[in-house]
């Protein structure tokens, strides 16, 4: 019955509109910070390596994650440094625009994801969150939106190329 009316009702979408507003509003100004601050991820990442997020017992939480962030991440830090601020800049974007919010919510949430596997908690929790109501209500969170005009159009597309698949077959 939630997800009923997360995906098919219209006050929903006025609410989900408000959440993806303040979520977007938050990505797109943390990604035009970075964009016009000369970002650099290193220091992060050598103190996600450095720091890492403990367990009872001493020993890292993520170990896993620690060995991805120091044998490729950090090697990799101009790939990070392009990556993050533009990740967070076109996530707030797509988010306020209304503008394959799924996919914004989706990536939104896995950035969240890798900033609290790195130890950073801050407010990625209720980001988190948020993003996984958007990604839950589907179109209905940017019904409000572009997606209201954008989604139809990519359906249509899709579905063309297996019309005309369907049709050559027969």
């Amino acid at each position: 019955m939630i997800n009923k009316t997360l995906r098919e009702n219209n006050i929903a979408a006025g609410f989900l509109t408000l959440i993806r507003l303040y979520l977007g509003y938050a990505w797109l100004t943390a990604g035009f910070g970075k964009l016009t601050g000369g970002f650099d991820a290193s220091g992060f990442l050598a103190n996600a390596v450095k720091n890492p997020v403990m367990g009872p017992d001493g020993s890292p939480v993520y170990g896993w994650y620690v060995t991805f962030i120091e044998s490729f991440a950090l090697p990799n830090a101009a790939l990070f440094n392009v990556m993050i601020p533009w990740g967070e800049f076109l996530v707030g974007l797509g988010l306020m625009l209304g503008c394959l919010t799924t996919a914004a919510a989706f990536f939104a949430v896995v950035m969240n994801f890798a900033f609290m596997l790195a130890g950073t908690v801050s407010h990625n929790p209720t980001d988190i969150l948020m993003g996984v109501i958007i990604m839950a209500a589907g179109y209905n969170a940017g019904k409000f939106g572009l997606d209201h005009y954008v989604l139809p159009i990519l359906r249509k597309l899709a579905n063309k190329g297996k019309e005309e698949k369907a049709q050559s077959a027969a």
